[in-house]
Parts: C-alpha cells; sequence; structure tokens
C-alpha cells in the first residue's frame, strides 16, 4: 500500500487528523509519495474517491497520481477522484452545466482583443507617454483578472499606471467591449473558467470532503478565492516557497506564507529527506537559497550518502564559445542522452545550445520556448478544425484571416460579422447561400470621440477586379467580396478557405480532417507564409535554405499532428485534448533543452544550468518589470535542485556579437564557486541602492 512506503515525516502527513494541513516539500522530498499516501489513507477512512478533489499544477501530475492510485485500488475507483488543473476541473465542471461553453487560450483571445483595439485611435489625446499597444494592454488586463479582487480594470489602472490615466477610460472600454463579444459569442479563456467556477462553488455545494491542492507555492489570488469558495471541511495543501517561481504570472508567495494566519488551527509538517540530489548539489543550492528571507524554518538531509560529483564551472571566454563548449561536453558524456538537461533562464541561450548539439549530430527536445502547440502552423489547423466543429467560433476566424495579406484583425472581424449577417446567424449559409436581400452586410461604426472611435469606412467595392482569378461562379456573387479594403490575393484567400470547407464536409475521422486541411491549398498558402516570413533577412532578401528547412519543419509538425489525431473517434474529444492537454505534450528525443520553468518538477542525472553571468541569470531587465532577486535566486534553486549526480554551472566573459563584458552571476559568488571580490561587491551594493529607492 502507499502508506506503507512512506518515511516517518511523509506518513505523520498523510495520516493527519487536522482539517488544514500545510506540507512543506522541498525539492526532491517525495511530495508526490505523500499526496498519494494521503490519498490512499482517504480512500481507507471511508472517503468516496468522487468525495476527493485533487489540484495539480499540470495534467500530466494529476494522471501519474491518479494512476499510483489505481495501482492498489483498482482503476474503476481511481478514475472516480477529481484531478486535473485549476483550469481543467473548472472546465468539466461548467461543460456539466452548460455544453455550449467554448474554451479558448490566453493566447489566442489577444487576436479577438486586438480586433477591439485596432478600432481605438489615441492621436487626439496629448499626452507625454505613448498609449499601450493591444497585446500588451491585453497582457495586463490578464494580469489584471489575476492578481485583483475589489478593484474595476480603470480604478486598477489609474492607481497602478497613474502615467495612463488619460487612456484609462478608452482602455477600459476595449475591455468592456471585448468582454461583451465574449459574452455574445460564448467564449471563455482560462481566467474566466476560474471566475465562473468560483461563482458556481459560491452558489452550492461541490461535495467534496477534502481537496488537495499540489504547487500551493504557486497560486495566485484568483485561485486562493476559488479555494475559498469551496470551502472543503478538510484542505491539504502542498508546495515549497523556495519554489514559488511564477509570480509574472500572479502567483503569490504571501498565499502559502500566511497560511497559518488564515487557518489558526493548522497543522505545518515539513519533509526534509531529500531522495534526489547528492550531497555536493544539495549543499550547494541550499547555501544560495538559504540567503531569502524564511517564512517556514527547514533544513534537508541527504539521503544518497556516497562519493559524490563536484559540482563544476565552466568558465568561457566568449558566448558562443559556451554554447559550443556545452555541446561538446555533452558529446563526450556516458549519460544517456535522454538524462541530460540544458536549463535556461532567456530563450535565446537555448537557441545557442541548439545549434551546436545539431552540429554535433546530437538530439535534442526543447521546452519552455515556442511549444509544438504555440507555433502559429499548428494553431492554423486547429482552428480550421475548430471552425468546422463550431462555426460560431469567431475567434478562429479572425486569427486565420489575420494571414490573409492586407487583412488585420478588425477587417477580419468584420468579414466574420459580414459573413454571419448574409447566412441569417451561420457564417457557413453566409458563405455558401447568402441571402440576396441583404446588400451591404458590413457593419457601421458608432462614433465616439472620447472613446478613441472614428468612422473610416469606405463605400462598397466592385467585384469585377475578381473575374481573371478563376473563381466559382456562386462565390462570385456574394456580397462579402465587396469589401473596399479586400484584395486579389486576400479574395483568393476568401475563396480557398470557401473550397477547403465544402471537401472537409461529413467527415467524421479526425486524422482525415487533419490530413485534408493539411494538404488544402488554404493551408499551402499559410505554410509558404509562414516559411517566407521565418526566413525573410534583415535586408529584406529571402534565404532559400532557410526558408526550405522551415518548410520542413511544417511538415514534420504536421505529420506529428496527423499522429496525434490517431487515437480520436470524435471531433470534440480530439479538440479539447489538444487544447486542454497541449502544454503537458513534448515531442522529439535525445538531450533535453528547458527553461527553469518548464524543468519544475522534473529530475535528471546530468544537468547544465547556462548563461550564468549578471544580468541573464539573474535576469535584470524583468527584476526591473515586477520581478526580484528573491524570485531570480529560487529560480536558481529549483533549476540546481533538478540534477541527481552531476551539474555543470556555465558563463562566458564576452559578447563579441553586442561587443559586451560579462560579471558571474551573484549566485556563482553566493555558491563559492567564483571568490568575492569588488566585482561582487558592486553587484550586491548596487541591490542594496536599488531596495532603498
Amino acid at each position: 500500500m502507499p502508506l506503507s512506503r512512506l518515511n516517518e515525516e511523509q506518513h505523520a502527513a498523510a495520516t493527519s487528523k487536522a482539517n488544514q494541513n500545510l506540507i512543506i516539500a522541498s525539492a526532491g522530498t517525495g511530495k508526490t509519495s505523500t499526496i498519494v499516501g494521503r490519498i490512499a489513507h482517504l480512500l481507507n477512512s471511508g472517503v468516496q474517491p468522487q468525495e476527493i478533489l485533487l489540484l495539480t499544477f499540470t495534467n500530466k501530475a494529476a494522471a501519474e497520481m491518479v494512476a499510483r492510485i489505481g495501482e492498489y485500488f483498482g482503476g474503476d475507483v481511481a478514475k472516480k477522484i477529481d484531478a486535473g488543473t485549476f483550469h481543467a476541473v473548472s472546465y468539466r465542471w461548467l461543460k456539466k452545466r452548460d455544453k455550449r461553453v467554448v474554451l479558448k487560450q490566453q493566447r489566442e483571445l489577444k487576436t479577438l482583443f486586438r480586433s477591439v483595439f485596432e478600432k481605438r485611435s489615441f492621436m487626439h489625446i496629448d499626452a507625454d507617454v505613448q498609449a499601450y499597444g493591444g497585446n500588451y494592454l491585453y497582457d495586463l488586463y490578464s494580469y489584471y483578472q489575476n492578481t485583483e479582487l475589489e478593484k474595476n480594470f480603470e480604478q486598477w489602472l489609474i492607481e497602478n499606471y497613474p502615467e495612463h490615466e488619460l487612456f484609462a477610460m478608452i482602455y477600459a472600454d476595449v475591455v468592456d467591449e471585448f468582454e461583451a463579444l465574449k459574452r455574445e459569442y460564448g467564449f471563455l479563456n482560462f481566467n474566466d473558467l476560474l471566475l465562473e467556477f468560483r461563482k458556481m462553488a459560491k452558489e452550492s455545494d461541490l461535495g467534496y470532503k477534502e481537496v488537495l491542492v499540489d504547487e500551493y507555492q504557486d497560486t495566485n489570488a484568483l485561485q486562493g478565492t476559488l479555494i475559498d469558495a469551496m470551502n472543503p471541511p478538510s484542505l491539504f495543501c502542498v508546495g515549497d516557497y523556495d519554489q514559488s517561481i511564477y509570480a509574472f504570472n500572479g502567483a503569490d508567495i504571501t498565499i502559502i506564507g500566511s497560511f497559518t494566519k488564515k487557518y489558526p488551527a493548522a497543522v505545518v509538517h515539513t519533509l526534509t529527506k531529500n531522495y534526489r540530489s547528492s550531497r555536493p548539489i544539495l549543499s550547494l543550492a541550499n547555501k544560495v537559497i538559504e540567503i531569502n528571507e524564511r517564512i517556514y524554518p527547514k533544513k534537508l538531509e541527504v539521503t544518497r550518502d556516497y562519493d559524490a560529483h563536484l559540482p563544476k564551472l565552466l568558465a568561457f571566454d566568449e558566448l558562443f564559445d559556451q554554447y559550443h563548449g556545452v555541446a561538446d561536453k555533452i558529446s563526450q558524456s556516458a549519460t544517456p542522452r535522454e538524462e541530460i538537461a540544458v536549463i535556461f533562464r532567456n530563450n535565446s541561450s537555448a537557441d545557442g545550445i541548439e545549434v551546436g548539439l545539431r552540429e554535433l549530430g546530437i538530439a535534442c527536445k526543447r521546452k519552455g520556448g515556442t511549444s509544438f502547440f504555440d507555433s502559429r502552423e499548428v494553431k492554423a489547423v486547429l482552428d480550421l478544425y475548430t471552425l468546422l466543429v463550431n462555426e460560431a467560433d469567431m475567434m478562429a476566424f479572425i486569427h486565420l484571416f489575420e494571414f490573409a495579406r492586407g487583412i488585420g484583425s478588425a477587417m477580419a472581424k468584420e468579414l466574420y460579422i459580414a459573413l454571419k449577417s448574409l447566412g441569417q446567424g451561420s457564417m457557413f449559409y453566409g458563405l455558401y447561400a447568402p441571402d440576396e436581400s441583404v446588400k451591404n452586410p458590413f457593419e457601421k461604426r458608432k462614433l465616439n470621440h472620447q472613446l478613441g472611435l472614428f468612422d473610416d469606412f469606405l463605400e462598397l467595392g466592385a467585384v469585377g477586379k475578381y473575374a481573371k482569378l478563376g473563381f466559382e461562379a456562386k462565390f462570385m456573387k456574394n456580397p462579402v467580396l465587396k469589401h473596399p479594403k479586400l484584395t486579389k490575393e486576400s479574395a483568393t484567400f476568401l475563396h480557398n478557405f470557401y473550397l477547403l470547407f465544402r471537401d472537409l464536409k461529413g467527415i467524421k475521422q479526425p486524422r482525415t480532417i487533419v490530413r485534408k486541411i493539411v494538404d488544402s491549398q488554404l493551408f499551402k498558402y499559410i505554410g509558404d507564409y509562414l516559411s517566407t516570413k521565418r526566413a525573410t533577412l534583415k535586408d529584406g532578401s529571402i534565404d532559400e535554405k532557410q526558408k526550405e528547412e522551415s518548410n520542413i519543419r511544417i511538415n514534420r509538425k504536421m505529420l506529428l499532428l496527423q499522429e496525434l489525431a490517431k487515437p480520436y473517434n470524435e471531433h470534440d474529444r480530439f479538440l479539447n485534448a489538444m487544447i486542454l492537454g497541449s502544454s503537458d505534450l513534448t515531442q522529439g528525443e535525445g538531450v533535453n533543452l528547458l527553461s527553469v520553468h518548464a524543468s519544475k518538477g522534473l529530475e535528471y542525472k546530468e544537468v547544465y544550468v547556462v548563461d550564468l553571468m549578471d544580468g541573464r541569470f539573474p535576469n535584470r531587465k524583468l527584476m526591473q518589470r515586477g520581478g526580484s532577486l528573491d524570485e531570480e535566486r529560487r529560480l536558481f534553486y529549483v533549476a540546481v535542485t533538478r540534477a541527481k549526480d552531476i551539474l555543470y554551472l556555465s558563463y562566458a566573459k564576452y559578447d563579441k556579437i553586442k561587443k559586451q563584458n560579462f560579471l558571474p552571476s551573484q549566485f556563482l559568488y553566493e555558491a563559492g564557486l567564483v571568490a568575492k571580490d569588488e566585482n561582487y561587491r558592486a553587484l550586491v551594493m548596487k541591490e542594496a541602492d536599488k531596495e532603498e529607492d
């Protein structure tokens, strides 16, 4: 049984009789075993599996824990446990209530947001500061949703960004229109899932006897209030304040820090035995992280006591020498490739390492930069698929038509609304059987200078310019072609869209649909657009070899997407898996290239932490934008404690392209790998001055 395998500390936590428990589980101390043991204890105590809620940071982690429970209690019992991320659990509950819920990823909804934002003008406002762009304003609004519980967006903006007060009314109106559009089309983003589920939890008893929360240190204010709304009889939270690294995403370390104040009767359990890292690696990690303020006292013990490799510092004269040097070191290592990880703070570091490994013929896979599911070609296929299943998904339409030259998000939205008007509420009817009585399907803009709205819509154009393009006669009669800003190229894009969806009608198998999309003229245009853009040099010329390589990468991704579609026979299940589970899926084999954030929860025999230069790691730019040296130090701690046996820390002294000299990272000084000198004292003084300011 799971409980019999726990050490004394883990067992005490797993069998605690307290109603609120906080488990401080440092890196490698067996938190997963403790959570599984706790669930086993609940089941043995008569709690029904459906009365247990397990909230994890990734769906993959939830699946692994449920699988371990299944080994002892059987699959039928394990599958009744409600487990997943905050978002996945919220989505399931909301789907039960309303089947029409349409989930959209945060990044995807930026397109819809921009379509609203692009209608605004700030030229009539005389201000010393420049107005925010659409993408940045969207990110700011998302951060607001995760962190602010009382003030409206306009109030919050003025209070936190007073220099933008002149624009605040327009910003807030953009947000209001964006939210109205989401409601109209049934869109929910990841923040909305939590907000709607929180309402549900406040209004009714969800039936949970205990809620378990993994990675508790990374919960944000919104997630915290969701737990409060559930108000479960018993709460079991597991986390480590030294691994709180998501402040940029709204994570609030004070939530774990104030647990005993919020729950005075709570019991705090500390897991002290580290089963992952060797003594020298753990000693180095502790030496650095102990500089941060201690929220709860703890002292880790090493269980793997043997003659271990000492962590080694790799110093290089030049930045690219470092990347090639690390790649060469890996090529000579006896460690299996899958057991090696290169961990980076900045994406540019990964590019250099990846090139170095490829040149030596060493396979690698990358996680934490642009993932497979975030690549524009994969998103395009999934947007096309989404429209086939749900034509009311205006966002997918807008996102796609941004590929057409001359069509931005605002114009794409106009085309979609026009088609819907022509189809009496159906976009596809408007495309294939438009209402002939509608002469001008394009919406008129309402003027409001105060809110930055100005009328720039022109008179309808003629369709004669498309006569020689070979469009189908029926398509040529569509009034949407009269949009005055539609060009021959963008009209061809629309015609290819028309042809594709006619061919997809009636197909049931997801894999066949993906293949037909990939083989279509529409996707060939999108693929060529992307590969051309990626191969365009600064002088505007096209690097043909780079374009060919880009095409090969796109084709590989399309083959992989078809493979991912193989096990599915239903459209909804395939799309939901791609949207909700995409962040947990990886591709390829070989050496692991990971951002620090992506490395969380993982472990490897041999680890290289690269670019440990001041300014890069710690990343001073991100510190200036709301980060802190304490959080950068926690990132260093997470990176180092991924290593089980072998740890290399590397830095370079010079960048020949930027002609920039580097100082070693402050963390190398703190770890004792670089002797403290005048440079170190200057770094410390700079940080002290910043804190005083």
